[in-house]
């Protein structure tokens, strides 16, 4: 029997807020886990289960050079999508792990940034059923004017938890 996953019962409980506090609360439980997620300003717009949209402000901390968001700081923006969302569906007795990102850079970004991640019926029963395994993750990200600038594969794996050791 798989173990009760803590990070999915917080987000089936803020759901049921108001959707400008669901996404207040899941924002900050996301950025104080992922630090780095905090640091460039990502924002957990919406999550179902099965779907996540994240959004990355074309911010000062997150620009490049040429004052767009930052190719690292859009591959953080499609990884944290996927992983929330694989993140959210495991057992909690399974880790996460990112094994494969494949990003194209094909077009210049405008604006601010918007993950959108799935998951189908399917993969989402391997991963409750399955020890060890891995989903190939479909995002889109699209930048204010609506192009898709980055084409991304995300391939997640997973593992049971290792029990940690004492410190000494």
């Amino acid at each position: 029997m798989s173990k009760s996953n803590p990070l999915r019962h917080f987000v089936n409980k803020v759901n049921q807020y108001p959707q400008w506090l669901s996404r207040f609360l899941m924002t900050q439980l996301f950025r104080h886990k992922v630090k780095l997620a905090g640091t460039t300003g990502i924002e957990v717009l919406f999550t179902d289960g099965k779907t996540a949209r994240y959004r990355q402000k074309n911010n000062r901390k997150a620009q490049n050079h040429i004052g767009s968001v930052h190719a690292a700081a859009m591959a953080l923006l499609a990884e944290s999508c996927t992983g929330f969302l694989v993140g959210i569906n495991l057992p909690g007795d399974k880790l996460p792990l990112i094994k494969t990102m494949n990003l194209n850079y094909v077009k210049r970004a405008t604006g601010d940034m918007t993950a959108v991640a799935s998951l189908t019926d399917e993969q989402i029963e391997l991963m409750q059923t399955t020890e060890k395994g891995e989903v190939n993750v479909q995002v889109v990200v699209t930048d204010a004017t609506g192009i898709e600038p980055l084409l991304c594969e995300m391939i997640w794996a997973w593992v049971p938890k290792r029990n940690k050791l004492p410190q000494k």
